[in-house]
């Protein structure tokens, strides 16, 4: 994977990070905007927190909306081999997917402890600008077309188990409530 694109290097040391919002927080089902022109430091300065929290947490992808941001960003890192392979992506969209589809299991740091399998494109071309605002493409397959597709996503207002049956959802939905009720009650003791 050819990783012209980015230009912010995971840093251990990024002040403040973000806190991730959890499900069903309704930022998490609202249609981010566009990055503007006038945007842009503010993206500067806000890739670097998700990729901290996103690290931290652990996880694999983050969506602005995630942190409380209401704009069109995503930061993935699948570590390959263990190492750092990250991608700032602003306004990404994506501009072609294969025929043949994929379904592997996706969890998603909004929904804590909750994990369904997906069925998406194997493939997809995404289009997105870096943080020079250079237009880029990449072409994804595996799990970084999922992840890529699954972070998008979250910019439409979009989670993982709006693919599945309303059953499925709402048992993932009623489970995912009850271990923050739980955790919330752990934390008051």
């Amino acid at each position: 994977m050819n990783n012209p694109a980015i230009c912010v290097q995971p840093d251990a040391d990024t002040p403040e990070l973000l806190p991730i919002l959890i499900a069903p927080n309704p930022i998490l089902k609202a249609r981010a905007h566009a990055v503007q022109p006038g945007d842009i430091e503010r993206v500067r300065s806000l890739i670097p927190r998700m990729f901290g929290s996103m690290y931290k947490a652990p996880g694999i992808g983050l969506a602005a909306p995630q942190v409380g941001e209401s704009l069109r960003v995503v930061v993935v890192d699948l570590m390959p081999n263990d190492q750092h392979q990250p991608y700032g992506l602003i306004n990404p969209e994506v501009i072609a997917t294969s025929q043949e589809l994929a379904t592997r299991e996706e969890g998603c740091l909004s929904l804590p402890n909750q994990f369904a399998d997906i069925t998406r494109p194997a493939k997809v071309k995404v289009r997105y600008l870096d943080l020079s605002g250079a237009k880029r493409e990449i072409e994804a397959e595996g799990l970084f077309a999922a992840c890529l597709q699954h972070e998008i996503d979250h910019l439409d207002g979009v989670l993982f188990v709006d693919h599945l049956s309303i059953l499925k959802r709402n048992m993932i939905m009623r489970r995912l409530a009850k271990e923050q009720r739980q955790k919330r009650d752990e934390q008051k003791r």
